[in-house]
């Protein structure tokens, strides 16, 4: 497949998380404890139901409950709106945004801030319950990153989305919440009082979220390594790292376990099945030099999950890694799917959102436009695609700046990396255009 010019990384010197929310058996709603929810047969995306509009751009990911939605901006609040309506029920504020996604467990919402604090707050009145300072919080980033010009200018990553998601994890008598954080330490505090338990020590800043599976946690971040721990001591169990070749370090992703198998994609552009009791490679899919940022979800042994540089939906065989089918987007796939029924939906970074139905091989789906997309597309995409080259305008790509102006400018769009949360007919993500959307799903087929 041909491959968009901007993606020749060591020639150009540039290249190219969520996080996806699901209920578990325990009213505990966690960040990636589950993407597959109830549903019918394929339904196919309806009606806007509502939109609601705050003041920042959008990464985290909606989780709704107790006929809530909840949600966190860039604009430093965490979002409880009303789910029949869209109207605000309450906001709390942070001094950061909020690129972390909340989980609830009980009457509590947990999630975190660049402000370096994870929160505890009552997910009924907004009130603080309690909150954990770590080391800091940051984006990637380093001086003359990737070869980028000038050599001397500090550089954020402009494709490090988020923060670390929270996860709750009933450990004995005592509830835990797991989260990494940007100071290199994975983190197991008190669920109640936010106290400190245990924390593990990586090599670099942690900003994915965890998975817990029989007692293992799984939890990978920017040293490029993946990790299993014990969930009661924090204690590494085995460990699998990844390739570190400049522009290709680094986990974002959450991992999928089934059949044994833990699945992750990396910046190392390949997507990874481990056996989950010793981390020993099964298979690994080549990505054709396409990050995987986006977590997969799993369902009848086929895996699911999006690239960056290739535009695509994939699904592969969970025994072999095997190419099943791909369904080609308009641009990066960082939004993790999750499915209902026989559909399964996400985004991509052009601002379009797509239900797709399993039972096609990726020939029946539809979709829906952010509003921004609507407005900007015609002036930003070449031929309705994500072109680097082409918004950039002849603008010199060596130089850091004139990347984060073409950034900036898909911003514009809307562009997709919240995850869908499905609930009672209807679906609701985020946009970096600020909104968080509704949409109503259509009967099964």
């Amino acid at each position: 497949m041909k491959k968009p010019q901007f993606l020749i990384p060591l020639l150009l010197f540039f290249i190219f998380n969520n996080s996806v929310l699901g209920q578990n058996k325990s009213k505990t709603i966690n960040a990636f404890s589950d993407r597959v929810f109830n549903g019918k047969e394929y339904q196919p995306l309806g009606d806007l139901k509502w939109k609601f509009k705050t003041e920042g751009k959008i990464f985290s990911s909606p989780i709704s409950q107790n006929n809530t939605v909840y949600i966190g901006s860039e604009d430093g609040f965490l979002y409880a709106v009303d789910e029949k309506s869209g109207k605000e029920n309450w906001k709390f504020k942070t001094n950061g945004a909020i690129h972390s996604s909340p989980s609830i467990s009980g009457n509590t919402i947990y999630f975190g801030s660049f402000d370096g604090f994870y929160y505890a707050v009552n997910s009924q009145t907004g009130k603080e319950i309690w909150k954990f300072k770590t080391g800091g919080e940051h984006w990637l980033g380093e001086i003359g990153m990737w070869g980028f010009k000038p050599a001397n200018q500090y550089m954020e990553d402009l494709w490090s989305f988020y923060l670390s998601s929270p996860v709750v994890y009933q450990n004995g008598k005592t509830a835990i919440v797991l989260f990494g954080s940007s100071d290199g330490n994975f983190y197991a505090v008190d669920a109640k009082t936010g106290n400190q338990i245990w924390k593990f020590k990586t090599d670099g800043p942690v900003h994915g979220t965890p998975v817990i599976d029989k007692n293992k946690i799984y939890i990978g971040g920017w040293d490029a390594v993946l990790y299993a721990l014990n969930a009661e001591t924090g204690k590494e169990i085995w460990h699998f790292a990844l390739g570190t070749q400049t522009g290709f370090k680094g986990i974002q992703s959450s991992v999928a376990v089934s059949d044994g198998k833990v699945l992750f994609g990396a910046r190392d552009p390949h997507f990874f099945a481990l056996d989950s009791e010793t981390g020993k490679l099964i298979w690994k899919y080549d990505a054709e030099n396409s990050w995987i940022l986006s977590s997969a979800v799993v369902k009848d042994n086929t895996v699911y999950v999006g690239t960056s540089d290739t535009y695509a939906l994939l699904a592969l065989d969970l025994k072999t890694g095997k190419e099943k089918y791909r369904l080609k987007t308009n641009g990066y796939v960082y939004s993790s799917p999750a499915i209902a029924g026989n559909t399964i939906y996400f985004g991509d970074f052009t601002g379009n959102f797509f239900a797709l139905n399993l039972l096609s091989n990726g020939k029946e789906f539809n979709s829906v436009s952010t509003e921004n997309r609507k407005q900007f597309a015609s002036a930003t995409l070449k031929n309705d695609l994500l072109d680097f080259g082409y918004t950039a305008q002849n603008e010199d790509l060596t130089f850091y700046d004139n990347n984060k102006k073409v950034m900036d400018q898909f911003y514009r769009l809307g562009p997709i990396v919240s995850s869908p949360f499905v609930n009672s007919n209807t679906i609701y993500f985020g946009s970096g255009d600020g909104f968080i959307y509704a949409y109503n799903l259509q009967k099964g087929k």
